[in-house]
């Protein structure tokens, strides 16, 4: 009977597994797998406070038998509760304690929670043939007694010896293992027992047997880049150490020593020598050559012997003219040929092209392009777009998952007029995105061309085309930490709520799938003895556990889940129990949080002195840190609200504190003090008005936050919930001052959301002298509207619940005293009032959105002609795309935000005392 209600689980029909373990527990009420079958059934069909509550029935009886251990196994795991199955086996091992099979599943429960001093007791507990079969001694003496014996047969075990050492610091002895017999099983990795050795070496600072086997590694593979590090890195260090080998002996363990730059000079050339008669073309020697220069000239060394006779010297005091020889002597090598007098030479193949395209890349890179002037940047525009509309004809037969072989012509054309838009031009950025489209058309796989266009898109405030090009991108695992950024953070900024819970929800996925499969990698890792892995899976997790991007999605999307939904489908009270949400509980690691961002994602040729910095990485780190926890702390306030709303005891009450609430009110002010901190490190961060590069980490919101008022507005109305709750405390006897500081309060806050709102006004898209410029902070400016009238209509429904009782008991005392005049305490004046000027505000604000909407609606834009003679016909067209690509996306903000702002209107009317 059991079996029956497994295939019914199996299958998805999940009522009619309830309902056959319905039927076998008439007979039979203490079977407990049955129970745990029929709690499964119940947690798939959405009834998961059924289903814990059987499981914790079965679980409290602390089964032994398989088939109930097996089913809770997987309840706990569809419940997200690993933790529970620690506690189930826990029980069982007391029980049975001479199960292997059960101290096996313990172990493993603990490894799913990280639990790894408990594995070890785990093990310790286990009889000795368990601790054999899973190679886990854990102990070097275990490991030693194992290698007297002779007893050592597998690589994983070597392996597990060689780990211990190496954590004991002990490199010496980890060095003899490596090379000695047990070393020989070492088999299953290329190269495993020499990158080990190189790694003892290094810890053990013995040069001379580094350089040596390295030098002898590079002569069996003339392509392994590591090893030429190492090569130099050994090199310089002899040299600086004034090594010598010692006379009449071997050079080191490893064979002979290279150590001077004559040596290192000569090793290269041979090298390099040697490739040019092998068969498949390598860089591995050439790249050395140059890591080789570079690093002599690091060290002062400007002997054109030694440098191999390979870089002429730049004279100080012109390296503009310089740099300009160089090019051209670069540009004369290169087989181009013109079709007639004065045309542009071109290449006629790919090979003269790449070198062409290399030499333009280079140009970029030395600063000639940004020492232009306008006409010139211009004229450079044009012929790369040449260029790489020539390139076009060598990939006719390209597939469409291939790139164009032209394609960077037309990035770096893109980068100049990225210049010049910084310089002002307004235009230049209309033709970023023409070409960008142009240069997609032809080369649809073209990642570089994406998230340029992503980047540009979203500085221009059109999220819609955004979306779509980001999904094209087909980001993969842990791209959803790197370069999911570049979607979470203008999502909801630009209003497209839709579309920010869709980007929170790819990213969420990946994370808390991260979590359970980093577990089974774990475990995996244990059964089958691949101990070297386990530290990289407990530091990968961990790595994605305390991710920035990671909390800060985790924080907006349930900020974006209480702006659509709190007080609207649902409850706030509801909406913030499904969360799990408590104003106590801060589960961000705040000292351990990791910037996994690639922010060097986009493709650069700029020089040194225009490129990001890792100043600029460090800065964006501690303002996006800054923005997170003013936003962590804005949820958690938020998630307070609904705890101070149940009854509360009189002020002469002992037991005020004993029922919670007043320490429920410490928590909100706690909070509140700490937000004004965050707030204060906030402005003093902005003051430095740090600009980072245009391709460079984009800023947060935070700058709008404080701008625009929506920073005050939010901060005073978590004061005010500390008033509501003292009046709420202290009744409405005695409490006029009090009553007039929330008048007084109810009246700055309508003045400050004025002032906002009349911040969020003008046009979202101008046309001015045939140009076309757009506002994004209008639209970021309306979306804090938004978020701000949310919390001010939460803040609402608490004084609304808070005045209700008290209006209700003055009406039973009016009825019973027969008084019709008994004054109305000024509160509930203040409150109708407030309610009332909320929404005549909402309501200007909607009438002022379908406004903008008529006037997104009414622009025809497909007749703007573009007052600039370098577009082409054929790029027209793009502009044509990517103007409507802007307009229909600022169309579709607006809408968006309209429709949330209706439903809040809908709030409002239900306020009434």
């Amino acid at each position: 009977r059991l079996r029956i209600i497994a295939n019914y689980l199996d299958n998805g029909n999940n009522k009619m597994a309830i309902q056959q373990a319905d039927k076998l527990l008439k007979k039979h009420k203490d079977l407990h797998c049955a129970k745990v079958l029929k709690a499964i059934g119940l947690q798939r069909t959405g009834k998961q406070d059924e289903a814990y509550a059987l499981a914790q029935e079965v679980a409290a009886l602390e089964p032994t038998d398989d088939n109930s251990l097996q089913a809770l196994t997987i309840l706990y795991r569809e419940m997200h509760r690993p933790e529970l199955v620690t506690k189930l086996y826990e029980a069982a091992v007391k029980k049975v304690p001479n199960s292997e099979e059960y101290h096996s599943h313990l172990f493993m429960a603990y490894a799913r929670v990280g639990e790894y001093k408990k594995m070890q007791q785990s093990i310790s507990a286990q009889d000795e043939n368990l601790s054999k079969t899973m190679f886990l001694p854990l102990a070097e003496r275990m490991v030693e007694k194992m290698v007297k014996e002779d007893k050592i047969e597998a690589e994983a075990e070597v392996e597990l010896y060689y780990m211990i050492l190496e954590r004991l610091e002990k490199y010496k002895e980890a060095l003899d293992v490596v090379r000695g017999k047990l070393g020989e099983k070492l088999t299953s990795e290329l190269q495993s027992r020499e990158n080990k050795c190189m790694a003892m070496y290094k810890k053990l600072c013995r040069w001379p047997e580094c350089n040596a086997l390295s030098r002898r590694l590079l002569l069996k593979n003339s392509d392994d880049w590591q090893f030429y590090i190492t090569y130099f890195d050994s090199v310089f260090q002899l040299i600086d150490e004034s090594w010598t080998p010692p006379p009449e002996e071997e050079h080191s363990l490893e064979g002979e020593v290279h150590y001077s730059i004559e040596q290192a000079v000569k090793f290269i050339e041979e090298r390099i020598t040697e490739e040019s008669k092998s068969s498949r073309p390598l860089r591995g020697p050439y790249l050395a050559k140059l890591e080789l220069i570079r690093r002599l000239r690091y060290r002062g060394c400007n002997d054109e012997y030694k440098l191999g006779k390979m870089m002429p010297s730049c004279p100080a005091d012109s390296p503009a003219v310089f740099l300009f020889q160089f090019i051209s002597q670069l540009l004369a090598v290169i087989p181009l040929s013109a079709a007639a007098e004065g045309e542009l030479a071109l290449p006629s193949d790919i090979k003269a092209l790449q070198q062409h395209l290399c030499v333009v890349q280079l140009s970029r890179l030395l600063g000639i392009y940004h020492a232009m002037e306008k006409k010139q940047k211009l004229a450079a525009v044009r012929e790369l777009m040449l260029r790489y509309r020539h390139g076009l004809e060598f990939g006719k037969s390209c597939l469409k998952t291939e790139l164009q072989f032209s394609d960077y012509y037309c990035l770096l054309a893109v980068h100049l007029l990225l210049d010049l838009w910084l310089e002002g031009e307004e235009t230049a950025v209309w033709q970023c995105l023409t070409l960008l489209e142009e240069g997609l058309s032809h080369s649809p796989s073209n990642a570089q061309f994406k998230l340029l266009l992503i980047r540009i898109y979203c500085r221009l405030g059109a999220f819609e085309p955004v979306a779509e090009l980001y999904s094209s991108l087909d980001a993969k695992h842990i791209q959803h930490d790197t370069i999911g950024y570049l979607l979470t953070r203008y999502a909801e900024a630009l209003g497209h709520y839709a579309a920010a819970s869709q980007s929170c929800n790819f990213a969420l996925r990946f994370f808390h799938s991260n979590q359970k499969d980093t577990s089974e990698y774990i475990i995996q890792a244990y059964k089958y003895g691949a101990f070297e892995k386990i530290p990289e899976f407990i530091a990968f997790r961990n790595r994605l556990n305390s991710s920035l991007h990671f909390a800060q999605v985790r924080t907006e999307r349930m900020l974006l889940d209480l702006l659509l939904e709190a007080n609207i489908s649902t409850s706030l009270e509801e909406s913030i129990k499904s969360m799990s949400l408590s104003p106590e509980e801060d589960d961000i690691p705040w000292n351990d949080l990791r910037d996994n961002r690639d922010l060097t994602v986009l493709f650069n040729w700029d020089p040194k002195d225009r490129d990001i910095f890792e100043e600029h990485k460090k800065l964006s780190l501690e303002e996006e840190t800054m923005w997170l926890r003013i936003r962590s702390l804005t949820l958690r306030l938020v998630s307070g609200l609904p705890t101070l709303s149940h009854t509360i005891q009189p002020k002469n009450s002992e037991k005020t504190a004993e029922n919670g609430v007043s320490s429920k009110i410490d928590t909100i002010r706690s909070l509140l003090q700490q937000l004004e901190v965050a707030v204060d490190s906030g402005k003093k961060f902005l003051e430095q008005k740090i600009q980072y590069p245009v391709l460079g980490p984009p800023p947060t919101r935070m700058a709008g936050f404080f701008s625009n008022g929506s920073c005050q507005c939010q901060t005073s109305l978590f004061y005010l919930v500390s008033d509501i709750y003292e009046l709420d405390t202290n009744g409405l006897e005695d409490s006029a001052e009090i009553q007039e500081r929330i008048g007084n309060s109810f009246n700055s806050l309508v003045e400050r959301l004025t002032d906002l709102f009349n911040k969020c006004k003008g046009d979202l898209i101008e046309v001015r002298d045939g140009t076309l410029k757009t506002h994004p902070s209008l639209l970021e400016n309306l979306v804090f509207f938004v978020e701000t009238i949310s919390i001010a209509l939460w803040v609402s429904s608490y004084c609304d619940s808070v005045l209700r009782p008290f209006k209700s008991n003055m009406q039973k005392k009016k009825k019973k005293k027969k008084e019709s005049s008994l004054a109305m305490p000024p509160v509930f004046t203040h409150f109708l009032d407030y309610v009332a000027e909320l929404q005549t505000l909402t309501s200007n604000v909607i009438d002022h959105i379908r406004g903008l909407e008529i006037i997104l609606s009414a622009l025809k834009l497909e007749e703007l002609s573009l007052k600039d003679t370098l577009l082409l016909e054929e790029e027209k067209k793009f502009t044509k795309t990517v103007q409507g690509k802007v307009q229909s996306s600022y169309h579709h903000s607006v809408q968006e935000i309209g429709e949330l702002l209706k439903k809040r209107l809908d709030t409002i009317k239900k306020l009434k005392i």
